[in-house]
């Protein structure tokens, strides 16, 4: 394991570390017009880019990495790439596929700064999910029909995360997932193209009865990643931290990786937007932190950086989730005796 990734593991062994929080949102909230995602450089691309955040990162550098340095500031230790949507895939909607490189590396070279500058602080590059799914046909009459190949997301993911690897990240963040094998073919470009970084794989269950988009429960998905042996697993986005609890929960008690989340400022209000506090989000994560079910907090969407204040001063001094010795891989001894408790004399 690399430099960072060591360090990592000794804070995460420590105590409780915080990621940072949304960035739709605070971008939300900069007011840009079209020149300012267009700049200089893409003031006669043909087609509409206006509310592509990955290309700022090519046009609107300076402000990037001043949310970076933002959210740092107010008490993150891991600051994400704003690579949410860079991929060949993602990009084909703006007609920038051509860029996607370029998007990754400079995203990535802006968050390391950044990071560098707080002094100690790491970088999470981060692997969206895509408009398309491996699992499920977009076509109802159709349930065998898939409109990409597992080469083809692969492929598309190998892109983005050499270029992550090159601009310096220090570990992986396939996140978001709501189709696992899209993620699975993101592990296997991962340990392709980029075999030393560490990877943080957090799932999202889009409603209360715990089980992802394309059908999968807590268990089910950590069964199927657990070969990628993640150095992290998780739970992000859909939910707030309230509803997130009890799938982290579950998570927490048979994944041999250590656990994050980071939940969105509650559930959105009728017009789409968060109307939970910081005050609200950094007591509830605060209380699954007393509970010794997290490595890693943070914030998904409609979190901003006074969230990520509150989020850091309410897990400040709680211990940290105990990480079993060795990854019990679905199927072993060890991960009968996790699901059924510990067996006499033990």
């Amino acid at each position: 394991m690399n430099t960072s990734a060591q360090a990592l593991r000794e804070v995460l062994d420590q105590r409780i570390a915080v990621l940072d929080g949304a960035w739709g949102t605070v971008l939300q909230g900069a007011s840009l017009t079209p020149e300012d995602y267009r700049g200089e450089r893409f003031g006669g691309h043909p087609s509409d880019v206006t509310g592509d955040p990955d290309l700022l990162n090519l046009t609107r550098p300076d402000l990037i990495l001043d949310v970076h340095r933002r959210y740092l500031a107010a008490g993150a230790d891991i600051t994400t790439t704003n690579t949410f949507t860079a991929t060949s895939i993602g990009q084909a909607d703006y007609g920038l596929e051509p860029y996607v490189r370029e998007m990754n590396l400079e995203g990535a070279r802006l968050a390391r700064q950044a990071a560098d500058e707080a002094g100690g602080a790491f970088v999470a590059g981060s692997v969206g999910p895509l408009n398309v799914t491996l699992s499920l046909s977009p076509r109802v009459e159709d349930p065998a029909f898939r409109a990409v190949t597992f080469d083809r997301v692969k492929a598309a993911y190998a892109e983005q995360i050499a270029a992550l690897a090159e601009g310096g990240v220090d570990l992986l963040l396939i996140e978001t997932i709501f189709d696992t094998l899209n993620a699975k073919a993101a592990c296997a470009a991962a340990r392709e193209v980029a075999p030393d970084l560490p990877l943080w794989i957090s799932v999202t269950i889009v409603d209360l009865s715990g089980r992802t988009l394309s059908g999968q429960t807590v268990e089910a998905f950590w069964t199927s990643v657990a070969h990628a042996e993640p150095l992290v697993v998780g739970v992000n986005c859909s939910l707030g931290a309230a509803e997130i609890r009890p799938h982290l929960a579950e998570l927490a008690g048979i994944a041999g990786a250590y656990t994050a989340c980071h939940p969105n400022a509650g559930l959105p209000n009728a017009f789409g937007g968060y109307d939970q506090t910081p005050e609200e989000t950094g007591a509830l994560i605060g209380g699954i932190a007393a509970e010794g079910l997290a490595n890693i907090v943070g914030g998904c969407c409609g979190t901003t950086p006074e969230h990520t204040e509150r989020i850091a001063a309410a897990v400040r001094g709680a211990a940290p989730r105990r990480r079993p010795s060795a990854p019990r891989a679905p199927g072993s001894a060890a991960w009968s005796r996790s699901r059924s408790g510990p067996t006499p004399g033990s």
